[in-house]
C-alpha cells in the first residue's frame, strides 16, 4: 500500500493540532509518529484511518496502483488503541471468531494458536469484562497483527504491558508484520525502534 500525506493538517477549534506534513509511506514503511503526551499524535493516527477528516491537506491511499477511497479503506487498515473498547461480554473465543468474520485472517493460524501465541490459554472461554488491562491489550495487539490487512496502526502499543508483555509485543511485531505498512504512535523509543521513518509532531506545530 502507498499512502500520500500532501500538506496534511488537523485543528480543534481554532487551534492546530498539526499543520503541513508532507510525506510518502511506501508497503513496507515502518512509521513511528513521535511528540509527548497531548502533541497529537493520537489524532494524526486517527485522520490516516479514516475516522477523523483534515481541516487541511490531502490523504491518499493506492493498493497495486489502484486509488482506495477513505470510506473503502477500512478493509486495508487494522488499529489497536488504548481507547478503543472490546466487547467485555465475549469471551476471548468468541471475540476471535466474532472479528475474523469480517476481517480477514492472515495465514492459516487457528484460533486456539492466535490465543496460545498471546498465552491466554486458560482465559479463553472467560468474558473480556474480567481480563486485567494488560490481557485486553494483548488481544487488541494480536487481533491487529493477525489481520490480513495493508496497513497497521498502533497507538501507545505498550500500555498496561509489563515488561514480558513488552517483550511479547516486540516478537509479535518481529514475527507477524512481514513487509506491511505499520504507523506506531508513541513517547517510548522500545516502542518504534524497528521504525525506518518518523513523523515528529513537533515539527508541525502551527498558529
Amino acid at each position: 500500500m502507498r499512502i500520500e500525506l500532501t500538506g496534511l493538517g488537523k485543528k480543534f477549534n481554532r487551534d492546530w493540532i498539526f499543520k503541513g506534513i508532507d510525506l510518502t509511506i511506501a508497503t513496507s514503511d515502518r512509521v513511528a509518529i513521535i511528540g509527548p503526551n497531548g502533541s497529537g499524535k493520537s489524532t494524526l493516527l486517527q485522520v490516516i484511518s479514516g475516522v477523523l477528516s483534515p481541516n487541511a491537506g490531502t490523504i491518499t491511499f493506492e493498493n497495486a496502483g489502484v486509488a482506495i477511497s477513505v470510506e473503502n479503506i477500512y478493509k486495508y487498515i487494522s488499529i489497536a488503541a488504548p481507547y478503543l473498547e472490546l466487547p467485555e461480554e465475549m469471551t476471548l473465543m468468541e471475540l476471535i471468531q466474532f472479528h475474523f468474520s469480517f476481517k480477514k485472517q492472515l495465514g492459516f493460524t487457528s484460533a486456539d494458536e492466535i490465543i496460545n501465541s498471546m498465552g491466554l490459554q486458560k482465559a479463553k472461554n472467560k468474558e473480556i469484562r474480567y481480563y486485567s488491562s494488560g490481557m485486553k491489550q494483548r488481544v487488541k495487539l494480536a487481533l491487529a497483527l493477525y489481520s490480513k490487512v495493508d496497513c497497521i496502526l498502533l497507538d501507545e502499543p505498550t500500555t498496561n504491558l509489563d515488561e514480558q508483555g513488552i517483550a511479547w509485543y516486540l516478537n509479535l511485531i518481529d514475527t507477524m508484520l512481514g513487509n506491511r505498512t505499520i504507523f506506531v504512535s508513541s513517547n517510548q523509543a522500545h516502542e518504534y525502534a524497528f521504525c525506518n521513518k518518523q513523523i515528529l509532531i513537533a515539527d508541525y506545530k502551527k498558529n
